[in-house]
C-alpha cells in the first residue's frame, strides 16, 4: 500500500474515468447539488478523457494512500493582448477524507510546475465570495484578488513558490 503521507499527481487518462467520476460525484454532494449517477458520470468522464478536443478542460488527479483524493479541472487559454497564455483553474476539489493533508497544495503545485515548463505565465481562478476556506487557501499561496468578483491569479514569485522552484 502507498504511503498515506505521499500525494501523487498526474494528468487523468482514459483509464482514470472511474476515479474522476468518484470525485465528480463527491464534489456534487459536497456543494449540495443534485446527486450524480456514478455510471453516467463515469461514461461522461470516459468521453472527456478519450475523444474530446484538447481545447476542453483537462483534469489533474491527486492520489493519497492509494485512493483518489482530489482533482483540478483546467483549461489553457491562448494569448490575449499580453501575448501570454494562461491556465484557468475551473475547479479544485479535495475529498473530505483527504482535506488538510496537503492535497490541494500539491495539485496547485503540480499545475504551477506545468505552467512554468510550458511557458504559461499565470493561473487564473475564481471562487465564491462566501467560500472563506478557499479564500484563505489561495491567500496563503499568494494569489492576488481582482475586481468585484473574487478573481485570483498566481503569477511571478507566487507561481514559482507554488511550483517549488
Amino acid at each position: 500500500m502507498a504511503d498515506p503521507g505521499t500525494v501523487d499527481i498526474r494528468w487523468a487518462r482514459v483509464d482514470d474515468a472511474e476515479a474522476l467520476a468518484t470525485l465528480l460525484c463527491a464534489m456534487a454532494a459536497h456543494y449540495r447539488e443534485t446527486p450524480l449517477d456514478h455510471s453516467r458520470a463515469a461514461a461522461t468522464a470516459r468521453q472527456w478523457l478519450s475523444d474530446e478536443s484538447p481545447a476542453y478542460p483537462h483534469f489533474a488527479l491527486a492520489f493519497a494512500g492509494g485512493e483518489v483524493a482530489g482533482l483540478a479541472s483546467v483549461a489553457i487559454a491562448h494569448p490575449g493582448i499580453d501575448l501570454e497564455r494562461l491556465m484557468f483553474l475551473k475547479d479544485l476539489f479535495v475529498r473530505d477524507s483527504a482535506r488538510d493533508k496537503g492535497v490541494g497544495r500539491a495539485l496547485v503545485g503540480f499545475l504551477a510546475g506545468y505552467c512554468l515548463g510550458k511557458g504559461i505565465g499565470r493561473i487564473d481562478l475564481t471562487t465564491e465570495d462566501w467560500n472563506e476556506g478557499a479564500l484563505r487557501f489561495y491567500d496563503r499561496l499568494g494569489a492576488e484578488r481582482h475586481g468585484q468578483k473574487v478573481f485570483l491569479r498566481l503569477s511571478g514569485d507566487a507561481l514559482n513558490k507554488v511550483a517549488g522552484t
